[in-house]
């Protein structure tokens, strides 16, 4: 009896378990809500995905950098003979312009230098007129018979020898005026005085340094670019003048100026080279060691088009994006990117006229549904679309 109880028992529980297998079979196969109501096992619903369409327009190709200004030009002023400062005629930072006297120092020696040698030189002009009179006068004589040929000869050699010691005593003369154009300091160039490091009564030497000239306008700004941009920069001088931009800190106002100098050397160590540009500075924004932001403009790739940077996923299977295909699926379209500024890449491989899916491709795979979200719709102050009543 005990037997044939436990196997009725056991009977019933088999039949209950089978009964409740079914039952969740049939609801799975109807499916739930939002897993595509029973279009299929497992299936899901498509997925919500943003678009963008790409965009055609002419992008500059720009490479950034740190630059340094620097003086076409400065001149360290130092005497060229050992005299006194008589008189400073320029002020710290004043702007000189080239030939104006800076500073004067003591003349007296030098004046009387060039005072004797002009003495001389007038002296030696007598000495000449004379020997020049008693030859003139030698060579009628001889026509006449009265003089012998010789003696005509002789002061001939005399007239020679006295216009020699002239011209050697004229370049006497230019060397001690040149002697005393040295106690006239001038401006060598146009530009701003610098520190003065001497007084009137200050000794100076030949090593002594008595100012600094810099000059401002125009002004350079020095700065590397990589190696790779070597190619790029040498074709865009090739075609013409290449605009640069120099930024101060803090500040969004470009300065304009152009390249000016490519050095002939890459720098092996650093991959880099040197390059110069120049800039109108009349009014002096830039100054002599300042640090500034550069922007050099090597290309305008015309009619470029471009996709924003987070449309483009790069993996295993290359670089693509997603776009919308006709059947609303995601495919998987091969871009190859080319250039990239700020959030934005010029890109090939696309038509122009894709919906580029932005938001929502991490979910994807080429095939799957999607739906594209619909545009975000403003609301009014009591949480209702406009437009609407309450």
């Amino acid at each position: 009896m005990k037997k044939k109880t436990l196997a009725v028992v056991v009977g019933l529980a088999v039949l209950i378990g089978g009964g409740a297998w079914y039952a969740s079979k049939g609801t799975a196969e109807q499916g739930a809500p939002g897993q595509g109501g029973g279009k299929g096992k497992g299936e899901q619903g498509p997925t919500t995905v943003n678009v963008v369409a790409p965009q055609r327009q002419d992008v500059p190709v720009n490479l950034s950098a740190n630059g340094t200004v620097s003086p076409i030009s400065t001149v360290d002023l130092h005497p060229q003979t050992t005299s006194t400062i008589v008189k400073v005629h320029v002020k710290e930072g004043q702007f000189v312009k080239q030939g104006e006297l800076m500073f004067s120092l003591d003349a007296r020696t030098e004046a009387a230098n060039v005072a004797k040698a002009d003495a001389q030189v007038a002296k030696d002009r007598a000495t000449l007129a004379d020997l020049e009179r008693q030859y003139k006068r030698a060579q009628e004589l001889l026509a006449q018979n009265f003089l012998a040929q010789s003696a005509v000869d002789t002061l001939r050699s005399q007239v020679e020898s006295a216009r020699a010691v002239l011209e050697a005593d004229i370049a006497a003369a230019r060397a001690s005026k040149v002697d005393q154009s040295y106690t006239q300091i001038r401006a060598p160039l146009s530009g701003r005085v610098g520190a003065i490091n001497v007084y009137p009564g200050s000794l100076v030497q030949l090593s002594t340094s008595l100012a600094t000239v810099t000059q401002l306008n125009p002004i350079n700004v020095a700065f590397t670019v990589p190696e790779s941009s070597l190619a790029a920069l040498l074709d865009a001088q090739r075609a013409g003048k290449v605009p640069v931009q120099a930024f101060q800190n803090n500040s969004d106002k470009p300065i304009n100026g152009q390249l000016s100098f490519v050095d002939n050397t890459v720098d092996p160590v650093a991959g880099v080279i040197r390059v110069k540009a120049q800039f109108d500075n009349a009014d002096t924004r830039l100054w002599p060691g300042q640090y500034v932001n550069t922007k050099l403009t090597v290309n305008t790739l015309k009619d470029a088009l471009v996709v924003p940077q987070n449309a483009i996923i790069s993996n295993t299977k290359g670089t693509f994006v997603y776009t919308v295909a006709p059947d609303q699926t995601a495919k998987m379209s091969n871009v190859k990117r080319v250039h990239g500024f700020g959030a934005l890449a010029v890109v090939t491989g696309l038509n122009g006229d894709e919906k580029i899916i932005v938001e929502g491709k991490q979910n994807l795979r080429p095939g799957g549904k999607i739906r594209i979200a619909e545009p975000a719709v403003a609301q009014n102050g009591k949480g209702q679309k406009k437009g609407k009543q309450e």
